[in-house]
């Protein structure tokens, strides 16, 4: 085949040849990192676990110390361990996106 026939037709978009070759190369580079496996993956849920369940404790344990030393009308552990909560999930969220831009970043072909 001629170099011509893996030009691109039109410019919608890349060839089949440039998809393949994108893919190979992710698949390469995945290769050559064994690292980024089913622990690295497993790791990353643990991180996500612990970036929520630490503000709610946080939350949980200074309510606990206000009802114990300032205690009024509302029970303030209730309400600092949902503040936890609503915080460590929006910690975990924006974490996520941030690794998921780096990823699809990383997977776009780049213009050579």
């Amino acid at each position: 085949m001629s170099d011509d026939a893996n030009k691109k037709i039109s410019g919608s978009g890349p060839t089949l040849a440039e998809q393949i070759g994108a893919k190979a190369a992710r698949k390469l580079k995945a290769r050559r990192n064994p690292g980024q496996g089913v622990w690295f993956g497993l790791g990353m849920m643990g991180i996500v676990g612990w970036s929520v369940a630490i503000p709610t404790l946080l939350g949980a344990a200074l309510g606990l110390w206000l009802d114990k030393y300032h205690s009024g009308k509302h029970a303030w552990t209730l309400a600092l361990l949902v503040a936890g909560l609503v915080i460590g999930c929006l910690n975990a969220w924006f974490w996520v996106a941030k690794e998921d831009k780096a990823m699809r970043d990383e997977q776009e072909p780049r213009d050579e």
